[in-house]
């Protein structure tokens, strides 16, 4: 997996298959409002107001490569640059979660149903 500042963004199905099948765990920057209302299946929730604060990643994520997701994709390529300064490995999504939910990949809200990208 890319890792740094000058790694490559990865495409929605790429950074999928990384962090269902494989040792990378998706970790979601925006807001957790935005995230209740869709995310991807097993992101986890830290905003990106958070990361910056200097908040630990969650335990899961520690220790692991981190591949960040938001609406668009500004917020994630500004939340590796935050976590390659502290040498996570960490790589985001090119187009965000509305590039994920456009190639078909599954969104779904805080109950496990369907979900929208907000």
């Amino acid at each position: 997996m890319p890792s740094g500042r000058d790694s490559s963004r990865l495409t929605p199905a790429r950074a999928h298959g990384s962090t269902a099948q494989g040792p990378a765990v998706l970790l979601d920057v925006r807001e957790t409002h935005e995230w209740e209302a869709g995310h991807a299946p097993g992101a986890l929730s830290m905003p990106l107001t958070l990361l910056m604060a200097g908040v630990p990643l969650p335990p899961t994520a520690q220790g692991r490569p981190v591949v960040l997701i938001c609406r668009s994709g500004n917020r994630s390529r500004r939340a590796v640059e935050t976590l390659a300064d502290s040498g996570v490995e960490a790589t985001d999504v090119a187009g965000g979660l509305v590039a994920w939910a456009a190639e078909g990949l599954p969104v779904i809200d805080v109950h496990g149903d369907s979900g929208v990208v907000t």
